[in-house]
């Protein structure tokens, strides 16, 4: 599964903590966008979608979320809730966020804008495409464009 969890640089004394992440050093990929999401309930599941080429990084800056993530192979649950940790989703991966911590907030980096058409939504495509059994176009899954 192209997921990784990544130990991120904490700097900081009793005064505080900072953590930067940077293009090339801690996040591989070029940052295109920037998102977080918060004031999420906790019984709201969230994503239920997988991206055809956008690749992700994921912090818990605050709280907990709970990530269950398929590669089509099978599900595997993660959980987010150490600002210090992220987490590197590929392409062509399944998720589905839940469990929200009333505190949380969840900080996203993303190689490209949004764009509509990268998402799948329907997890029977999803299984279809990243199984190679109906892409459409042609095109092969995780194909950079």
């Amino acid at each position: 599964m192209e997921i990784e969890r990544v130990q991120l640089q904490k700097h900081g004394d009793h005064g505080g903590m900072l953590i930067a992440l940077e293009q090339d050093i801690n996040v591989p990929f070029v940052i295109r966008r920037v998102y977080y999401i918060f004031a999420t309930q906790r019984d709201v599941h969230r994503g239920k979608h997988a991206h055809r080429h956008l690749h992700q990084l994921a912090v818990a800056v605050r709280g907990s979320v709970t990530i269950l993530l398929d590669d089509g192979s099978g599900p595997v649950e993660v959980v987010l809730n150490d600002p210090s940790q992220g987490l590197l989703l590929g392409c062509m991966v399944w998720r589905e966020l839940y469990d929200f911590s009333d505190d949380c907030v969840l900080m996203v980096l993303a190689d490209h804008l949004y764009d509509p058409a990268d998402y799948i939504t329907d997890y029977d495509v999803f299984l279809s495409e990243v199984k190679g059994l109906a892409y459409p176009g042609g095109l092969v899954a995780c194909q950079s464009v």
